[in-house]
């Protein structure tokens, strides 16, 4: 990536989940930063440099950059930013009433770092979604997907098949965002949602699909080919 192109992406326009931590860290720093000059304060000024720092780190942490899905149809991609850190098969959240039967799951985890906006991985719709609450380990390990909070979307093809993909809060993560709503129709890559400050997200393949990606592989969300459906 060039120069200009890395600055286009740290920069990129934050998601509009950060608007209430920018303002309000915005409004702290510039507050404190006339008041510690005004009374010669160390602690006020310790306070303005904070609450500036904050401010960089949230233009950061939501920045939402522009992706571009390949231009095939039948295919899975990444629901997030991030690295593979799990694929096994296993049966889809009950809570989605998939069945039993167990299908390859592909887990991604976000760390801090990362580009926290999560896309839909297939062109279907939203069949069901469902919250549930749960425990905030570190989202990297396995029994994160049954014991942390988390929220569960099932998505319906065209042809009938579905995909599953499950929000899932991290050891820090504290709110999960979800934009859309049961009936949804959208396109691959489409933004759906957001979790706050390290997470994970996995995404649950049709019976019979193979992953075509590899643990410890670096993902693009809404970018990264995870299946062909056609396989």
């Amino acid at each position: 990536m060039s120069l200009l192109g890395s600055l286009k992406f740290v920069l990129s326009r934050p998601h509009r989940e950060a608007y209430p931590f920018l303002g309000a860290s915005g409004a702290v720093a510039v507050a404190t930063h006339y008041l510690g000059r005004r009374l010669n304060c160390p602690v006020v000024k310790g306070v303005s440099t904070a609450s500036g720092l904050f401010f960089g780190f949230c233009l950061y942490f939501f920045r939402d950059p522009q992706r571009v899905a390949p231009p095939r149809e039948g295919l899975v991609l990444a629901p997030a930013d991030g690295r593979v850190v799990s694929i096994e098969k296993i049966a889809p959240p009950v809570e989605l009433g998939m069945g039993e039967t167990p299908v390859w799951r592909v887990a991604t985890f976000l760390s801090v770092l990362n580009v926290h906006v999560n896309r839909m991985p297939v062109a279907g719709t939203v069949t069901r979604i469902v919250y549930h609450e749960g425990k905030f380990l570190n989202a990297s390990l396995d029994k994160a997907s049954t014991d942390n909070e988390r929220n569960a979307l099932s998505v319906t093809l065209p042809d009938g098949r579905m995909v599953a993909v499950v929000q899932i809060a991290g050891l820090i993560a504290r709110r999960i965002v979800c934009s859309v709503k049961e009936g949804d129709r959208l396109e691959a890559g489409e933004r759906f949602g957001l979790i706050r400050f390290g997470s994970r997200t996995d995404v649950y393949l049709p019976p019979g699909i193979e992953p075509l990606v590899a643990v410890g592989q670096t993902m693009i969300g809404g970018e990264t080919v995870v299946a062909e459906l056609a396989s």
